[in-house]
């Protein structure tokens, strides 16, 4: 089985050219540049070192990615064979390397293809995938390039599945998928799809030494309206991450497949309920869903993907990886440290490129905390907290050669009460947008825009999130006909307050 060895040999023993053939169409893909060292990297380090105000830890800085990249090895197995025979490129089409090309060339750091399971899919992903994925390391070295899947998880819709990497990572995603993945058994099992083989499998993930990270999918796709959920319900993530809050840590806000209109489907492939603004129900919602789960204090965060198989201009529903969603983490470009972004909040999501960079902070008698950390505040003092918004505009054009304009943006607070009685619970009632700030009532520091405001008084448990748009919409409305270029948003993680 390969390893990191085989990976270090196959960069000592392969050459250039031979390389480039496991590109297969990217090769073609003038827009996927020269390859050369240290591109994004390096201007990840040169923008950290650069940055105005706040200094970020080290050598941390903001590093886009996508956790949801499907490659040829999202095929079909024939089952009139036993075992079954699989056939690749039948679904996602794109060899590994094309879509860390692209990812690069849009301005990714990091990305995961995330390929679907099927019976025996363990197998193939350990025998076929993960030697492509070795390959595809050292062919586009500047994007670190995860291992895992879009796992089959039991009881409920699609969900990443991310290794960490290291020298077993092509054993421990084996180990998990053929346990616990629904679809892998062959003959079919249906004792693999229930909520307790999902706890289980959460339960064995969470004692791993090197735990992984599961980040649900699409998880309204499936709902017949505002709030009538299908595969996936907040009981059940709730039920999940109480068994393992450090490995089951969010959903995606923005789910892929954000050109589907091109292809003449519903944006984001959402045919039952529409996204808003691009984004899920589940997070878009003001007061809802998201919302009532950070009302009980849980650390769940919201992420931004392509779920890329085929590009809209080959007649699929989907951006490049990078072309047109973004999941940014606070992190040093090696994969523990965006690992740890991931599993702890420091992350913001944004489509369009209407923003590069996003920071938000709030400070208490000379205490600081920024996305997914808490500000402790003595309530028996001085219970003011300054906020302070800081985002940086495109300097230049984007995906769709537009330069968007930031129109709005909103502060959003609410309360943190503790855990529900009603497990599905999908409303927090205390959530509010406590300020709207436009182009008037932000100044300019360098190349970053900067809001401040005040929270008086705070008396309480809270938490506090920001989003933005280039549209007038007060709350994004339901997606339609619009070309989604214009209608752009971001969303922060949020900031928590203890009040003590």
């Amino acid at each position: 089985m390969n390893d990191l060895n085989h990976e270090g040999d196959a960069r000592g023993g392969i050459s250039r050219r031979r390389l480039v053939r496991y590109v297969g169409v990217g090769a073609t893909l003038a827009a996927a540049g020269p390859l050369v060292p240290g591109g994004q990297a390096a201007a990840d380090e040169a923008s950290a070192a650069r940055r105005g105000g706040r200094a970020h830890d080290g050598l941390r800085a903001w590093r886009a990615g996508d956790h949801h990249v499907h490659s040829e090895y999202s095929g079909e197995f024939d089952t009139s064979t036993n075992p079954p025979t699989f056939h690749k490129g039948t679904d996602g089409i794109y060899p590994i390397a094309t879509n860390a090309l692209m990812a690069r060339q849009f301005g990714l750091s990091w990305m995961m293809c995330a390929d679907h399971g099927g019976p025996t899919h363990s197998k193939v992903n350990v025998e076929l995938a993960y030697p492509d994925l070795l390959r595809s390391r050292v062919l586009v070295p500047e994007v670190l390039q995860f291992w895992g899947m879009e796992f089959d998880a039991p009881a409920l819709d699609h969900h990443t599945l991310m290794i960490p990497h290291h020298s077993g990572e092509a054993e421990q995603l084996y180990e998990l998928e053929s346990r616990f993945a629904k679809l892998d058994p062959f003959p079919a099992d249906p004792g693999r799809d229930t909520e307790a083989k999902m706890i289980e499998f959460l339960k064995a993930a969470n004692a791993m030494d090197r735990k992984p990270l599961v980040i649900a999918h699409h998880a309204s796709s499936s709902a017949t309206g505002l709030g009538v959920y299908g595969h996936d319900t907040p009981r059940e993530f709730r039920n999940g991450n109480d068994t393992a809050p450090n490995v089951y840590v969010g959903f995606e806000g923005a789910p892929g497949h954000q050109a589907a209109q091109k292809a003449g489907y519903p944006r984001s492939g959402y045919f039952y309920h529409p996204t808003y603004g691009g984004f899920d129900q589940m997070t878009a919602r003001l007061g809802g869903l998201w919302d009532s789960l950070l009302g009980e204090g849980r650390r769940w965060w919201i992420t931004a993907t392509s779920d890329s198989h085929l590009h809209w201009t080959q007649g699929g529903a989907d951006f490049w990886p990078g072309e047109y969603s973004k999941t940014h983490v606070l992190a040093r470009q090696d994969y523990g440290d965006i690992m740890d972004g991931l599993r702890n909040g420091r992350i913001w999501v944004g489509t369009g490129d209407l923003i590069t960079s996003l920071d938000l902070a709030l400070t208490n008698t000379g205490r600081t905390a920024t996305m997914g950390e808490t500000l402790f505040v003595n309530g028996q003092g001085l219970t003011d907290i300054e906020v302070e918004i800081r985002f940086r505009p495109l300097d230049g054009k984007n995906g769709n050669g537009d330069r968007p304009q930031v129109r709005r943006v909103d502060l959003i607070t609410g309360s943190i009460t503790g855990p529900v009685t009603d497990r599905d619970a999908d409303t927090n009632p205390t959530t509010k947008v406590v300020a709207r700030f436009g182009p008037n009532d932000w100044q300019r520091q360098g190349a970053d825009y900067v809001v401040r405001h005040t929270l008086r008084d705070v008396d309480g448990d809270m938490y506090a999130r920001v989003r933005g748009t280039n549209t007038d919409e007060a709350e994004p409305l339901a997606d339609g006909a619009e070309s989604p270029w214009d209608d752009l948003w971001f969303y922060s993680n949020p900031v928590f307050v203890d009040v003590r």
